[in-house]
C-alpha cells in the first residue's frame, strides 16, 4: 500500500475525509458512514483501503484545520444560513422557505414521511397544543407504531379524545388534508430546523470531550496558537471529569445511585483529590472505604482506560442533567446555592 504524502498541501479532500473517518474510531465513523449514499462510501472505502501508514503529524495538522475552519467565523464554511441568504437574492421567499425546510427537515420525500422521522416526543410535545380533529388527521396519516408512541405521550384526557375522533373520522377532504400539511410544514418544521442547528463551538466542545486527554491537550495548545477566541469558547463549553465539582452534594448522590461501580473506581484512580473527596464525602463511611479498596486493587492502570471511564460517567452526568434529575451549575457566581 501507498503512503500518504508529508507535504500535508497535496492531500485530496477525499483523502482527507478518509484520514478523518479513520481516526475517529468504529463508533463515530459507523454513525458517519449511516448517513452517506453508497457511492460515497465506495469512494471513502476505496481510499481509505489504500491510504497506508499516516503519520500522527498528519493527523493532527488535519484535526487543527477542521477546528479551526470551524470555529474560525473568517472561513468560508458552507452553512444552511448562507445557503439561504444566497437563496433568497434570486427566488421568492415561499419557494426559498420551501427549499431549505427540504434540506434542514428530518429525511423523508412528502410531509408525512418526514413526521415519521420526528422523534416521537417533540412530535408529541406540539400536538398537545392543537385540536384533537387535527391530531386525530396526522396520526392517521403516520405508520401505526410511530403514531402508538406519540398517542401514549399525549395527556390521557385529550388522547381521549383524539382516539374518539380517529374511531368517527370519515375521508379526509384534500382542502383539510392541505390545510393541515401546510401548518405543519409553515410552523411545526420551520421550528424544529431551526432549533436543530448547532452551534460550531458546541459541536467542537462535543468532539473535544470525546478525545482522550493527551490528543484533547494536543489539539487546543495547537488551536490557541492559531486561535486563542475560539479555543477558549470551546473550553468554556467543555464539561469534563473536573467540572463534576459543579453538582451540588445531591446531583452527585443521585450519579453515585446510576454510576457502575468498577467505572467509578476507574475513573477517580485518575482523578484530582478535590474530586476524589467531592465523591467520598457523600458516600457512607463503609461504601467509601469499599471504593478505595477496590481503587487500590486496580493497581497501575493505563491512562486510555481512565479516560474512557470518566467519559462514560462524564456522559451520565449529562445524561441526568438533561432529564433534570440533577443540576449542574454554569459556575458562576449566581449559580452559587444558598442554605
Amino acid at each position: 500500500m501507498g503512503r500518504v504524502k508529508e507535504d500535508y498541501r497535496s492531500l485530496t479532500g477525499p483523502q482527507k475525509a478518509a484520514i478523518m473517518m479513520l481516526s475517529l474510531g468504529d463508533e463515530h465513523s459507523s454513525k458517519l458512514f449511516a448517513m452517506m449514499d453508497d457511492d460515497e462510501i465506495r469512494e471513502l472505502s476505496q481510499i481509505m483501503a489504500n491510504l497506508g501508514t499516516v503519520s500522527s503529524s498528519l493527523v493532527e495538522r488535519l484535526f487543527v484545520e477542521f477546528a479551526d475552519a470551524m470555529s474560525n467565523t473568517g472561513s468560508l464554511v458552507g452553512s444552511y444560513e448562507s445557503t439561504e441568504r444566497l437563496l433568497a437574492k434570486s427566488l421568492p421567499k415561499d419557494r426559498v422557505d420551501l427549499i431549505m425546510e427540504e434540506i434542514r427537515g428530518p429525511a423523508g420525500r412528502t410531509m408525512w414521511d418526514k413526521l415519521g422521522n420526528v422523534n416521537e416526543q417533540v412530535l408529541a410535545n406540539y400536538l398537545k397544543n392543537e385540536y384533537p380533529q387535527t391530531v386525530a388527521v396526522v396520526l392517521s396519516k403516520i405508520k401505526g407504531d410511530h403514531a402508538a408512541r406519540v398517542l401514549a405521550l399525549l395527556p390521557e384526557g385529550f388522547a381521549m379524545e383524539v382516539i374518539m375522533r380517529m374511531l368517527h373520522m370519515e375521508a379526509v377532504q384534500k382542502e383539510v388534508l392541505d390545510g393541515v400539511e401546510k401548518t405543519l410544514r409553515t410552523e411545526f418544521m420551520s421550528n424544529l430546523a431551526r432549533t436543530a442547528r448547532r452551534d460550531a463551538h458546541e459541536m467542537m466542545a462535543d468532539i473535544f470531550n470525546n478525545l482522550d486527554r493527551n490528543t484533547e491537550s494536543r489539539f487546543l495548545s495547537a488551536l490557541e496558537e492559531r486561535n486563542r477566541e475560539s479555543a477558549e469558547k470551546i473550553k468554556q463549553l467543555m464539561f469534563t471529569f473536573e467540572d463534576l465539582n459543579r453538582i451540588d452534594s445531591q446531583g452527585i448522590q443521585t450519579l453515585l445511585r446510576h454510576v457502575e461501580k468498577d467505572k467509578l473506581a476507574l475513573g477517580l484512580k485518575g482523578a484530582s483529590d478535590g474530586i476524589k473527596d467531592l465523591f467520598f464525602k457523600n458516600m457512607s463511611e463503609r461504601a467509601g472505604k469499599m471504593l478505595k479498596e477496590d481503587m487500590d486493587a486496580l493497581g497501575p492502570v493505563r491512562l486510555r482506560e481512565v479516560d474512557e471511564a470518566q467519559n462514560i460517567i462524564v456522559a451520565l452526568a449529562k445524561e441526568l442533567a438533561n432529564s433534570g434529575q440533577i443540576v449542574i451549575s454554569e459556575g458562576k457566581e449566581d449559580d452559587e446555592l444558598i442554605y
